[in-house]
């Protein structure tokens, strides 16, 4: 069978010692995206990179692939964009813009990876979606179905995005930690441990959610910020148990273990603030959850 392209002589970036990437041109149509044959596309390091016979994927514009890394299927590379290591690009999924895949990374499906972001170390995204802006999604972390993640955010450890979720601005989700079905990670937002954050649950501002929290909707959650001596963040939030778990700085624990020790270490006036933001969570993630049930 007929190669799809060839190398162009004279057109190689240099980007190792003793590396190159080298530009291709079409030999064949690709009536997909539109490529006819003389069609100069991106650079990749040799052939192993683009499978030259089968599929239809492309690696076009100053975009480049190296390594071991492999495009495959009817993916495409483009842009600027950036694939290396040992990463894999198939399916229908999309790299583009100044993004970069790399290490054991796959990005597969219908996913696209565009902006600035990164898919590294072993992570996956797959299905529809989307990673972009600034984003980071790297370590064993899992980003599929509609989910978006976007912005400065972070997703790593094993942590999973998933269904219609979006994570973004400055938010991190790590660990085992779980957000999916409509809900939004963003701001400052942390999200780690074994918590899960859910359904139509919002999670923003500096709040943080973590251990073994269960969000699974907007009112399973509570938290101010600029409270007590140091004007931190206060979150309370359900848990797997359906007990509430208080979060203030380093400390987590039970609304009673944060009230005995609020007592013990604050003066009267901030553990009455204390007491009574307690209060207001309480009566209001007790209320939703009770909604829930019935």
């Amino acid at each position: 069978m007929t190669n799809k392209y060839e190398f162009v002589p004279g057109d190689e970036i240099t980007i190792a010692p003793g590396r190159t990437v080298k530009r291709i041109r079409a030999l064949v149509a690709i009536a997909a995206f539109g490529v006819m044959p003389g069609q100069l596309g991106g650079y990749v390091e040799s052939d192993k990179n683009l499978a030259q016979v089968s599929g239809n994927a492309q690696v076009s514009g100053n975009a480049w692939v190296s390594g071991d890394a492999r495009v495959s299927g009817n993916a495409q590379v483009s842009g600027n964009a950036q694939v290396y290591g040992d990463a894999r690009v198939y399916g229908n999924a999309w790299v583009y813009s100044n993004a970069r895949v790399s290490g054991n990374a796959q990005v597969s499906g219908d996913a696209r990876v565009y902006g600035k972001a990164w898919v590294y170390s072993n992570a996956r995204v797959s299905g529809n979606a989307r990673v972009s802006g600034n984003a980071w999604v790297y370590s064993n972390a899992r980003v599929s179905g509609n989910a978006w993640v976007s912005g400065n955010a972070r997703v790593s450890g094993n942590a999973q995005v998933y269904g219609d979720a979006w994570v973004s601005g400055d938010a991190r989700v790590s660990g085992n930690a779980q957000v999916y079905g409509d809900a939004r990670v963003y701001d400052d937002a942390r999200v780690y441990d074994d918590a899960w954050v859910s359904g139509n649950a919002w999670v923003y501002g500096d709040a943080r959610v973590y251990d073994d929290a269960r969000v699974y909707d907007d009112g399973f959650i509570f938290w101010a910020s600029k409270v007590g001596t140091q004007n931190g963040t206060l979150t309370v939030y359900n848990t797997k148990d359906n007990s509430l778990q208080v979060t203030r700085g380093c400390f987590i624990g039970s609304i009673d273990e944060f009230l005995a020790k609020s007592e013990k270490e604050h003066d009267d006036q901030t553990h009455l603030e204390y007491r009574l933001l307690i209060e207001v969570a309480y009566s209001r993630i007790t209320r939703a959850v009770t909604k829930v049930k019935s």
